[in-house]
């Protein structure tokens, strides 16, 4: 649950079509394909005058039919509009789409997420006016229904403690003014003339950049589930862990850029992959370092396995427990693995700037 830091004002008005906040509703894309129309078609269902709002995808040159598909339905609803985003990046991909937008609201989507309700961006849009709030903030959980044993082994131990970044509030259920950083996916346009756009150097962690930015500017963000969206978890363990791997990159360069964001818990998979690669070396120079290597892999996979069985029988699904292990093993190391990557990578820059 979330700690209320404050109340919200005042109680929503029913708005009329005319009182209705303009809605921007931001989706960058790089090959959905497989989403791209559902998502559409979820936003174009909305109980939201359709003169009130508008889709913008900005799309970073994707090489499957997701254009061809955007082109298709924007071409029956003028309130859709393709962006074309030649840097490809999603950070690039919403500073285009927040250039053109019209919105007094600016309303951030993926292209491969589920809106439940048909109320979505009425919701929203209340949720701005009985809070007063900048930014609205909701949970995202891995949630889909008719999904395979990994992926909702996924979902599961994304949801867990284990599983996300420990000062996340993307699972939460309360409803109050919480800090942004995780969860702030909607923003009066005034925000971006206070903090700017979205940085571009980012190809992960562009939104927890802003969020932070808008954090330090004093502004603030009202939490609520009732814009809450599910997204798809990974259907493989290769494509987790290298989701993973861009979460740990861009966590880095957040990192580098406020290091006042720096924790012992973002640290952590760093820490591990490091202590995997380097123990067998270490563990030849002696026994009881080898001792101590070996100690730590267990307790490592006693964690792993408590914590697994767990998840399953909470979920009372036993089909998660040969998933959930491995699903655990390439969230850690595809974190850690980021975020050594970004490192070395940095390091690289800077001596290479030193010899020139």
């Amino acid at each position: 649950m979330i700690e209320l830091l404050s109340r919200p004002q005042r109680a929503a008005a029913p708005q009329s079509a005319t009182e209705a906040a303009f809605i921007s509703v931001i989706v960058p894309v790089r090959n959905e394909a497989r989403f791209i129309r559902h998502t559409l078609e979820q936003l174009l269902a909305q109980n939201y005058p359709a003169g009130r709002y508008e889709v913008l995808v900005a799309d970073g040159r994707s090489t499957d039919a997701t254009r061809a598909i955007v082109r298709e339905v924007a071409a029956a609803h003028p309130n859709v509009a393709l962006l074309d985003n030649p840097k490809r990046w999603s950070s690039a991909g919403r500073n285009a789409a927040v250039r053109a937008a019209r919105g007094d609201i600016i309303l951030l989507i993926d292209g491969h997420c589920e809106l439940d309700s048909p109320d979505y961006l009425a919701e929203l849009a209340a949720a701005f006016e009985r809070s007063g709030a900048d930014a609205v903030g909701r949970p995202q959980p891995l949630s889909v229904p008719g999904a395979s044993p990994l992926r909702r082994a996924v979902a599961a131990a994304r949801a867990s403690r284990l599983g996300h970044h420990p000062d996340s509030l993307i699972y939460s259920s309360g409803e109050g003014f919480v800090k942004p950083q995780s969860v702030a996916v909607a923003y009066h346009r005034s925000v971006f003339d206070r903090v700017g756009l979205f940085d571009e150097s980012f190809d992960a962690c562009e939104d927890v950049d802003f969020n932070h930015r808008l954090d330090r500017a004093g502004l603030r963000c009202f939490f609520t589930p009732r814009v809450a969206v599910r997204y798809h978890p990974r259907d493989t363990l290769g494509g987790l862990f290298r989701q993973m791997t861009r979460y740990g990159r861009g966590r880095a360069r957040l990192l580098r850029k406020h290091p006042e964001t720096l924790s012992l818990g973002c640290l952590v998979p760093a820490a591990f992959v490091l202590g995997a690669l380097l123990g067998p070396a270490v563990a030849w120079l002696s026994p009881w370092l080898a001792g101590l290597y070996a100690g730590a892999l267990a307790l490592y996979g006693l964690v792993v396995i408590v914590a697994s069985l767990l998840i399953a029988l909470r979920a009372r699904d036993l089909r998660l427990l040969p998933w959930l292990p491995a699903v655990f093993v390439a969230i850690h190391c595809g974190a850690g693995a980021g975020l050594l990557l970004e490192g070395v990578a940095a390091a690289a820059r800077r001596g290479a700037r030193a010899v020139g």
